[in-house]
């Protein structure tokens, strides 16, 4: 019976993934990827079945050497860099670095009127990082409380910001799915841009609640994150890599890099729940003192303010007007 037990635990964990995975990763037309995941539920359901009714073992060998064949066909899927991809994520960021003086290529600065309706425009900028002045980090809530799309974005002293995002590198006409993420659906990009394309697209198109927070980091490892993030693109640009739901996303990979400059940053639930992000950073004395969560949380709300200044030349200092830590930006 314990045997029984436990050789049925196997299959149906095992079947959890796989029915999913036949089912986002099977290379056949619609309906058949679903079709050949139904079929494989069934397959194991009577496996499971001929187990208790007569103990017979083959029904088991017969499941285990069609996983291994499947986990052979999984691991051969790689990630792919030459896909038709949505115009937004069409692009690898590029950086040229002499010295202190930074040169990026592709910095994305669209103007959007809609989702499907927007003005693309790529650019090459030139930062000076001696004149990196302040790190913020924007949550953007797009599924509830507990689900937000972590954005970085740097400020310099002489007003101009550049922000962050690592996102999932579309199709063209592909839509996101939390649960296709953990099945390689998704190829990951990383994205540089002026926040009035990468911050407004998100308030003003996409109607998501937009907040704010300054970091607390010292000059050093503010560096060293724009640097990170530059080292992050061109290991994507040469090698395409996969998002991941639980252990390659937005939240994630930042921390991965974080980690590295900041030590001592502890693994927490809350990087995975990343809408509860500042409840995380407040506890390890990231975010600007003197203030609870609530109080940074209800100051750093740019989502009015963003609606608001709309297309302003000077879309980030209006948004930033109360947040903590931010009253002296230029």
């Amino acid at each position: 019976m314990i045997g029984r037990a436990a050789w049925t635990l196997v299959l149906l964990l095992s079947s959890l993934w796989a029915v999913p995975a036949l089912h986002y990763r099977l290379p056949l037309p619609t309906p058949w990827a679903s079709v050949a995941a139904l079929g494989w539920a069934v397959f194991a359901l009577a496996a499971i079945a001929l187990l208790w009714r007569d103990g017979a073992a083959r029904p088991v060998l017969a499941y285990a050497v069609a996983f291994v064949l499947l986990l052979g066909w999984w691991v051969r899927i790689a990630p792919s860099d030459t896909r038709v991809w949505s115009d937004d994520v069409a692009r690898h960021l590029q950086a040229q670095v002499d010295g202190s003086v930074v040169t990026l290529a592709n910095v994305r600065d669209f103007d959007w009127r809609s989702d499907d309706d927007y003005t693309a425009r790529w650019e090459t900028r030139r930062y000076d990082l001696d004149r990196l002045r302040s790190v913020d980090m924007a949550l953007s809530y797009w599924m509830g409380p507990a689900i937000a799309h972590t954005l970085v974005s740097f400020g310099f002293d002489d007003g101009r910001q550049l922000a962050f995002s690592i996102e999932i590198r579309r199709e063209r006409g592909e839509s996101f799915s939390a649960v296709a993420g953990f099945f390689k659906q998704y190829e990951l990009s990383l994205v540089a841009a002026d926040e009035r394309d990468i911050l407004r697209v998100r308030t003003n198109v996409r109607g998501e609640d937009v907040y704010l927070y300054r970091v607390q980091l010292a000059p050093a490892a503010q560096r060293a994150l724009f640097l990170a993030y530059l080292a992050e693109a061109d290991a994507l640009a040469r090698q395409p890599r996969f998002y991941d739901t639980l252990t390659a996303n937005c939240t994630t990979i930042v921390y991965e890099m974080a980690r590295r400059i900041v030590g001592g940053l502890p693994l927490d639930w809350r990087l995975l729940a990343s809408g509860y992000l500042p409840e995380y950073m407040h506890g390890v004395d990231g975010l600007v003192p003197g203030h609870t969560v609530e109080e940074l949380r209800s100051a750093g709300r740019i989502t009015d303010r963003a609606r608001a200044a709309d297309a302003d030349p000077q879309f980030s200092q209006a948004i930033r007007r109360g947040v903590p830590g931010m009253e002296a930006a230029p």
